[in-house]
């Protein structure tokens, strides 16, 4: 099995914090908010990491726009 690079895996993240948010925003329970924002916080350290090993920049800036995108959208369920 070959291991994904950092943006593959940062991307990988933020897709599950994308069904997570929508799932938030579909059923906006205490649980379903939760598990949102704890994908947020795998995703955000997944996104760190593919900042410090990554040579494309702009692939990381994507991820990270992409997850301020997905956390504004939860906060307006908070």
């Amino acid at each position: 099995m070959q291991s994904q690079n950092p943006i593959a895996q940062a991307q990988q993240s933020l897709d599950h914090v994308h069904n997570a948010v929508s799932m938030a925003e579909s059923h906006p329970t205490e649980q379903m908010i939760e598990q949102a924002q704890n994908s947020i916080a795998k995703a955000e350290r997944a996104v760190a990491q593919a900042a410090e090993a990554s040579d494309t920049p702009n692939a990381v800036q994507l991820v990270q726009e992409e997850l301020e995108q997905e956390k504004e959208a939860l906060n307006k369920l908070l």
